[in-house]
């Protein structure tokens, strides 16, 4: 790397600011360009400071990060990494643009700390390459929409379709915005998506306040089926296993796959093994290789293979690697994702 990566720390905490400065510091990387003490303090300091990456707690008194984030993008669009504790907020300033989040750690724990630090480290690495999207506004609830495809039955052989998505950074909202678009009676669908636990039960909780289908944070024995959607719980793998004439979910705790528990790959290889050509393979945004080499043995198998197109992802990562080593059947933006779908299904 030829140039240091510029990062900016908000944190209102002496004591955690002084342990985030001086561990970053340590990386030949990063240079640690300077600090607030709160949103105001920051954004002062910013505009002529020029970070590549902000970091900000999402607690914070007077302005909290949630609400710095919304304030600051539209003026300044930087990479932020949000530094929560399990906080339902955190979505939110996904949602008003925030590229990822690290989990606060608990420091009494033995080796939290350097787990946090490093993890920190890899996302401000992937969050100074990536293309930042400040949304005009925030999503809004849609059931009181009419859902695309309203009012046309599905046929039974796109009934028995499984439809895996897999995504990392960038993912929560891309996510959101292919499942919010499609009808309560689209067939069952597994996520991967790479979070640490607890805030997968509640991002799972989130997508079904804004979506149609059923969303939950799975569970060992749930059934893929029509209406549903189930995300894999973070700190496990999620495979797809047959039981009798029905699909179920099985969630352990495995080693890590390409890196990640739980790993796309990881569910991609469970689906083309069990439901081969009657699934459905999307990969979307996020650094890396996870999910490609699984949703290349799905399109091997025969499923239909959906990639996010670079121009829509935060980070075109997973999505072109399964593209260049042909796991890809069709390339589509974000925002189209749902309508190739959609198109797909109706066809069987």
């Amino acid at each position: 790397m030829n140039e240091k990566i510029r990062v900016f720390v908000v944190d209102d905490s002496l004591l955690f600011r002084k342990v985030l400065i001086d561990n970053l510091s340590q990386n030949p990387n990063i240079e640690v360009v300077g600090y607030a003490i709160d949103a105001f303090d920051a954004e002062r300091k910013i505009p002529s400071l020029k970070p590549d990456v902000v970091t900000v707690d999402v607690e914070m008194p007077r302005l909290n990060g949630i609400d710095f984030v919304k304030k600051l993008l539209p003026k300044y669009p930087v990479p932020v990494i949000l530094v929560s504790s399990l906080n339902l907020n955190v979505f939110e300033a996904l949602s008003a643009g925030a590229v990822d989040f690290v989990r606060k750690p608990d420091m009494s724990a033995s080796n939290s700390a350097s787990i946090f630090i490093n993890t920190l480290i890899s996302k401000i690495f992937i969050a100074s390459r990536a293309r930042i999207r400040v949304p005009a506004s925030a999503p809004s609830p849609l059931a009181s929409q009419k859902p695309i495809g309203s009012g046309r039955p599905f046929s039974l052989n796109a009934g028995n379709t499984i439809i895996a998505i897999g995504a990392s950074t960038g993912g929560t909202e891309a996510t959101l915005q292919v499942l919010k678009e499609l009808p309560p009676d689209t067939p069952g669908i597994v996520v991967t998506q790479h979070m640490p636990e607890g805030f997968t039960k509640m991002y799972a909780d989130r997508l079904n306040n804004l979506c149609r289908m059923h969303v939950k944070e799975a569970q060992t024995g749930d059934v893929v089926e029509r209406g549903q959607v189930l995300i894999a719980p973070g700190d496990l793998q999620m495979k797809v296993v047959r039981t009798g004439s029905r699909y179920t979910v099985s969630c352990f705790a495995g080693e890590k796959v390409s890196g990640h528990r739980p790993s796309v790959d990881v569910l991609f290889q469970s689906v083309a093994d069990t439901a081969g050509a009657s699934s459905v393979g999307i990969i979307m945004t996020g650094m890396g290789r996870d999910g490609a080499d699984g949703l290349l043995k799905m399109k091997k198998k025969g499923a239909f293979t959906i990639g996010q197109d670079a121009e829509s992802c935060v980070v075109y990562g997973m999505p072109m690697v399964a593209y260049n080593i042909g796991a890809v059947t069709v390339q589509a933006s974000c925002s189209n994702i749902s309508n190739v779908l959609l198109k797909h299904l109706y066809t069987l």
